[in-house]
């Protein structure tokens, strides 16, 4: 691919800067894809790896795989430490990087309101890392409270809370759900599973707040069948290693509970690169740290320079910010991408319109819910759309039939695979 090809830079390989980087496979670009990780994550399936459904390698696929074919992109695993945009450049490292157009796709982090010092005892769901520490947690704690004579510090053990009842976090309680009431059943000899006490916290009035009224009342019966307690208009006040202390909203009353596993899953910030950048181009940003972006998607005077995904506050088209969904960060990526082929022929595209495809939230097996257009529909249902979805974005050919055989495998079985405990001398 010859160097006089306008380039393009990409930071980021995930749902925004991949669907980017596809759109301009092939064509008369010069691509630069740019990301810490050498793998595209799934994002939305993390749960799973943290309650030992999925193993990592199911929802991550290599970025040079994916884009092997496309002789005009080049993937560096590095991590871009500086941008200067007037001058067009971007640092990887030592290494300086001219670009033409750049995209910027680097995604958020958990925010802990300012209590940075929750976030080794209660671990959020970003990353395979992530993942991992959450699974070890989850599985260790049902090991100590095999392992104890203390009833108290059993109980302490069985109880986990989850705090935020969004999607993720209304994924994980129900999974967490599963795990306890069957998957491990019979597997212990001094506890019994069922006995665990799941709690799912949440600021607002009710569960998955995106969501009617009617579907998250129906999410929340799901939970409860699986014995999940809710606690709504409920914030977190304190966490420690032997538990938390939680305020309610209503009453200004708090509570204290006895638990050794938490797990975040309530709300997000820009951290990193984005704050950088929001620096440097004098962007200006929401109460997350979110870049505003203009209606084509690019930042402030800077039209070459465009960002995407969980980093943008896009509002131009209701009023309020589009979801940190990755429906949104992949149209995002496709419109960026035809924006800058359309500019490098002398034409002009619209601004950017998001197409709503809908909402889906899994609770567990054979429940989940759905807002789909007009359509509001529960259970099996919308059990079954969502496997599809799923099952349908994953990026690659083989990470489709592994997650389908695994997931056939644990409907018909009851079990996770995927259940192994790594990394305790961390922990003991």
């Amino acid at each position: 691919m010859s160097k006089n090809r306008p380039h393009v830079v990409i930071i980021g390989g995930g749902f925004g800067g991949l669907y980017a980087a596809k759109q301009l496979a092939g064509r008369e670009v010069r691509v630069t894809l740019i990301d810490k990780r050498n793998f595209h994550l799934f994002q939305p399936l993390l749960y799973q790896v943290a309650t030992g459904g999925l193993s990592p390698g199911d929802i991550t696929s290599p970025l040079r795989s994916i884009l092997k074919k496309a002789k005009n992109v080049q993937v560096l695993a590095g991590e871009v430490t500086r941008i200067e945009p007037r001058q067009k450049l971007v640092y990887l490292g030592e290494q300086e990087i001219q670009y033409n157009y750049l995209i910027v796709a680097t995604g958020v982090t958990y925010h802990y309101f300012g209590q940075d010092g929750w976030r080794p005892l209660a671990p959020g769901l970003k990353s395979v890392e992530d993942a991992l520490e959450m699974r070890r947690n989850i599985l260790h704690a049902f090991e100590m409270a095999e392992k104890t004579g203390d009833e108290a510090e059993r109980r302490a053990w069985l109880t986990f809370v989850v705090v935020g009842a969004g999607a993720t976090g209304v994924e994980l309680a129900g999974a967490l759900g599963e795990l306890a009431n069957k998957t491990l059943s019979g597997e212990f000899r001094r506890i019994d599973p069922k006995q665990t006490r799941i709690v799912l916290v949440e600021g607002e009035e009710r569960v998955l707040p995106p969501f009617t009224r009617k579907l998250s009342l129906q999410a929340a019966d799901s939970l409860a069948d699986l014995g999940v307690e809710i606690m709504t208009q409920t914030m977190v006040d304190e966490i420690r290693e032997d538990g938390v202390t939680l305020r309610s909203l209503a009453t200004d009353k708090t509570e204290e509970l006895a638990t050794r596993t938490v797990l975040w899953a309530a709300g997000v910030k820009v951290a990193g690169l984005g704050e950088h950048l929001a620096e440097v181009a004098e962007a200006e940003t929401d109460r997350m740290g979110r870049i505003m972006v203009n209606a084509d998607m690019s930042v402030g005077v800077f039209k070459e320079l465009f960002v995407l995904g969980d980093l943008a506050h896009y509002a131009h088209q209701t009023g309020e910010p589009l979801p940190g969904v990755a429906q949104v960060a992949m149209q995002q990526g496709k419109y960026v991408a035809k924006l800058i082929l359309a500019q490098l022929e002398g034409s002009r595209l619209a601004p950017f319109k998001y197409n709503d495809k809908g909402n889906l939230a899994v609770i567990g097996r054979n429940s989940a819910v759905a807002h789909i257009g007009r359509w509001e529909m529960s259970g099996f249902p919308a059990w079954l759309i969502w496997i599809l979805v799923h099952i349908h974005f994953l990026i690659e050919f083989d990470n489709k039939i592994l997650v389908l055989v695994q997931w056939a495998w644990n409907y018909w079985t009851r079990k996770r695979g995927a259940r192994l405990i790594t990394g305790l001398d961390d922990k003991e």
